[in-house]
């Protein structure tokens, strides 16, 4: 199940959501290269841990049941994905 089918997305942004999940689809059934980062529930400022952890399909969660990053960690994530590709043709997720 994803967090759009568990009813606890918010209504205003549902279509954006729906926009997203096709444009994943369709990418995983071209042939071209591409790489899809899903972020956590929440991203906020705060600082560079470089401590954060990165999954496949399922939303990560801290140990008290959060989703969440800084700006800092995801712009490091990003970063790392573009310098050394790990995740060629495929989804990732990131989270503490």
């Amino acid at each position: 199940m994803t967090v759009l089918d568990s009813g606890h997305w918010p209504a205003p942004y549902v279509s954006i959501a729906t926009s997203h999940t096709k444009a994943s689809a369709a990418l995983g059934n071209s042939k071209i290269d591409w790489t899809y980062l899903s972020p956590p529930m929440l991203i906020h400022p705060g600082e560079r841990t470089g401590k954060f952890r990165i999954g496949g399909d399922d939303l990560i969660k801290d140990a008290e049941g959060k989703s969440r990053v800084s700006f800092e960690d995801y712009a490091v994530a990003v970063v790392d994905e573009l310098e050394t590709p790990t995740h060629e043709r495929a989804h990732f997720t990131i989270g503490y």
